[in-house]
């Protein structure tokens, strides 16, 4: 993955992930258990459902260190089996 990260930010810093997925109740648990292996943290994940209610989109504040790690964030979220895209 070729971003651009440590040009744009100041690291260590909190980002937040917007995470795109399918309407399920186990969505924010399989999110916030992914990044307790990243980034260990207190985490509060905010939920929204979309228009027709199929999809939920968890937003997320995370504490990255890198722009490694803010990329490793990104490419082990998009691999859980629920989620749709990492924003």
């Amino acid at each position: 993955m070729e971003t651009r990260f440590d040009e744009l930010l100041e690291f260590p810093c909190y980002q937040t992930f917007k995470v795109l997925g399918l309407a399920h109740e186990r969505l924010p648990e399989d999110v916030v258990a992914c990044l307790q292996q990243l980034a260990p943290d207190n985490y509060n994940p905010s939920i929204r459902p979309s228009t027709k209610g199929n999809y939920h989109s968890v937003s997320i504040d995370v504490r990255v260190t890198s722009k490694e790690h803010m990329e490793s964030v990104y490419i082990e979220l998009g691999k859980l089996e629920l989620v749709r895209v990492v924003l």
